[in-house]
């Protein structure tokens, strides 16, 4: 069920958010991801509801959660 690949000492993890219907929910989300420790870069797509994230080690899901809760969307799991 986990996405996540590691690529020269990165992690690249896949998550599912409920809620996300444009570019302003992908710009509240992606912000909020990018504040966590060790995020490098952040994707999210409304269309699909994915949102891509690299960081330098595997993300704690609750800090995920409470990101993802703190721009006003749901996180669904792990695509």
């Amino acid at each position: 069920m986990t996405s996540q690949t590691d690529t020269q000492g990165s992690v690249t993890t896949v998550y599912k958010v409920s809620g996300m219907s444009c570019g302003h929910c992908e710009g509240s989300v992606s912000g909020e991801l990018s504040g966590l420790p060790g995020v490098t870069s952040v994707k999210a797509v409304a269309s699909t509801g994915e949102v891509t994230v690299v960081s330098a080690a595997p993300l704690d899901d609750e800090a995920v959660r409470a990101a993802v809760d703190e721009a006003g969307f749901e996180l669904v799991g792990q695509a």
